[in-house]
């Protein structure tokens, strides 16, 4: 168990956790959230070792494992395989020992060390890393490609994998959907629920923590709080405990101007003087309650788009790659005014490509894209942030657009965006990933498009910013594209998607949920037997789903089932202890007069067990079903 014991930690003259206490179970899952700089990422730092808390205590069992992803990748000739496989370092150290053993003709250390190796199930390994790696994305024919080779968003899912690898007792992540396309968040969920170790994730993706985590920690205000229950729960119960908060505060605030009326009425009267001074001093005393403070730091509109001629833009037959390399072949759409499309497909299909053709970043290889006359196109991808100028502050890039407005409005609506005071004159350059996107947004929202074409924008944006976006794109009045893997964005802001597959762009004929379904049978009859030369391969692949399904639901039973021993053990007391109290009520010297104080102690007491059994009962019902449902499922 992880515990944290009235632990202080600052960062410079900034305090980002005072008297911290929490505890983290073995093999529970839990989101970490808060707003960008609350402390999140020092407090893994902390976890690591590589940080000491200013006071208080941090324990972690010494014997746990730890895995981490990195977040640099240096440019390896090692090939893919082989970066992943170096994430379980129990696994490494075994293997070079037999070299080394082997070199030796060291007999007896051989066998020992071939022992070791079974154990930790050493043979299955580079198999079980290549499983990871196409779960995260990559092509068979990739895995052999040197590290070197891959892009910076490839290398962050090659670390990812790295850490996946080792055999953890405590896994901590970072962001880890950013870098990834929707399938492959789906694929990282369903890993992640079967982990049987210690999980913390920091995520700004509501849909992600309300999949994965059993429990919310709440960093804010130096203060860790934690909740139980996935993000959704934690969200009700954090805005119920804001409403109480907010109800004290201002019972305290009548309270303390009362109490300040009476000494202004009453202190220069010499028959009321005393108990003025009283309360002067109980107001010294009295410990002051917080407003709640609930309101979003970002507020933003898109404005009403001055043109919108219809349709906004047309592809004719329309060939999109890049050089030789036809990526989408015959494209013909439409983008009319109005549209709110969501864009889906696999990682590589082509959902980027199609975009940077829509923004004029791409030209057809053949065929149309053709613009209305007044069409102004507002287009987001992560590629544009490194266009900002690092040396130069948010204020100035806004000038740039509007040399001619005045600048407390232009500080005004970068206040906004959170850009406030000194903010807004700060360098670039220094700024988190989430300050940069917000800045570029803002770029965007100023210039007034009717078309949004936006790939990934909640990349690295706080779930505050996440959900100001989402209020915006809901008013916007234009047409908008959007690629991401954020489903809370899909869902509330397209009412419509296009599918990105096999080279072609059509029309998807459903919800998120139906696109789910669609590509899972996708999978079952690419894995069928009789497809090629496969069909031993898939059969394979299927006992090893089969195996994974047993693995997991002993996992998700496994909590249910120590619940539920622990309810029995509880029934079997609470059924001793209501049988004793009723043998003594049964028997006539219960009713002697020097009985007459244990009498009535024995009829209290087998209410109160009476009670408490038929609680136990009712919960023992509860898991039983749980239980059974999950069998059920599988």
């Amino acid at each position: 168990m992880i515990q944290l014991k009235n632990l202080t930690l600052r960062r410079g003259t900034k305090e980002l956790l005072s008297g911290a206490t929490a505890n983290f179970l073995p093999g529970q899952n839990t989101g970490l959230v808060g707003a960008n700089g609350a402390g999140k990422s020092s407090l893994f730092a902390l976890l690591r070792g590589e940080l000491i808390a200013d006071a208080g205590d941090l324990v972690v069992p010494a014997h746990w494992t730890q895995a981490h992803v990195a977040q640099e990748t240096p440019a390896l000739d090692t090939p893919a395989l082989d970066y992943v496989l170096d994430g379980d370092a129990e696994l490494r150290e075994l293997q070079q020992s037999l070299a080394e053993a082997e070199a030796r003709h060291d007999g007896e250390a051989i066998g020992h060390l071939h022992a070791d190796l079974a154990h930790i199930d050493a043979y299955s390994a580079e198999a079980r890393a290549a499983k990871l790696l196409s779960g995260l994305g990559f092509a068979p024919d990739a895995i052999r490609r040197p590290v070197a080779s891959f892009s910076g968003g490839w290398r962050m899912r090659l670390n990812l994998a790295q850490a996946l690898m080792c055999r953890s007792d405590l896994l901590l992540l970072d962001e880890p959907t950013n870098h990834l396309d929707l399938e492959t968040v789906l694929w990282l969920e369903d890993w992640l629920k079967a982990y049987p170790g210690t999980l913390l994730v920091i995520s700004h993706d509501r849909d992600f923590l309300d999949s994965v985590c059993g429990q919310i920690a709440e960093l804010a205000d130096a203060q860790l709080t934690v909740y139980t229950g996935n993000y959704s729960q934690y969200e009700t119960m954090r805005a119920e405990k804001l409403a109480r908060q907010q109800s004290a505060f201002e019972k305290q605030q009548r309270q303390i101007a009362h109490l300040e009326s009476f000494i202004t009425r009453f202190k220069a009267k010499a028959t009321k003087a005393r108990q003025a001074q009283s309360r002067v001093k109980a107001l010294e005393k009295l410990e002051r309650i917080s407003a709640a403070h609930v309101d979003s730091p970002f507020d933003f509109t898109f404005d009403t788009p001055d043109n919108l001629p219809n349709p906004l833009l047309r592809l004719d037959a329309a060939r999109i790659g890049y050089g030789d390399k036809v990526i989408l072949d015959r494209v013909n759409l439409s983008v009319e005014a109005g549209s709110r499309i969501g864009l889906l497909g696999v990682n590589g299909a082509g959902k980027s490509t199609l975009v940077k053709l829509l923004a004029g970043e791409l030209a057809p290889l053949s065929g149309q894209c053709v613009g209305a006359q007044m069409l102004n196109i507002g287009y987001f991808a992560q590629h544009q942030l490194e266009t900002l100028r690092v040396d130069q502050t948010p204020l100035w890039h806004l000038q740039r657009l509007a040399p001619n407005t005045r600048e407390q409005e232009l500080r005004t609506f970068l206040g906004g965006f959170n850009f406030h005071g000194d903010a807004a004159l700060a360098p670039v350059g220094p700024m988190s990933g989430g300050e940069k996107a917000r800045l570029a947004l803002a770029l965007i929202v100023w210039q007034k498009p009717n078309l949004l074409l936006l790939d990934e924008p909640t990349n690295h944006l706080d779930l505050e910013m996440r959900h100001a976006l989402t209020l915006a794109l809901q008013d916007f009045a234009g047409a908008l594209i959007v690629v991401s893997h954020d489903r809370a964005l899909l869902e509330a802001t397209t009412d419509r998607f296009w599918l990105v597959a096999n080279g072609k762009v059509e029309a998807f004929d459903g919800d998120l949920e139906d696109y789910r379904r669609w590509r899972l049978e996708q999978l079952a009859e690419s894995a069928a037997p009789g497809n090629g030369d496969a069909q031993g391969v898939n059969r394979k692949e299927q006992k090893r789903l089969e195996a994974e399904t047993r693995q997991r639901l002993s996992v998700l039973k496994k909590p249910l089932q120590t619940r539920l021993n622990k309810l029995e053990k509880e029934l079997d007391a609470l059924s001793t202890q209501k049988a004793g109290y009723e043998a003594f009520m049964a028997s006539e010297g219960a009713y002697a007069e020097e009985n007459k104080a244990k009498l009535a102690d024995a009829v209290k007491k087998l209410g109160e067990v009476s009670a408490r059994l038929a609680e136990v009962e009712e919960d023992w019902m509860t898991v039983q079903e749980e239980l059974e449902q999950l069998e059920a499922d599988a």
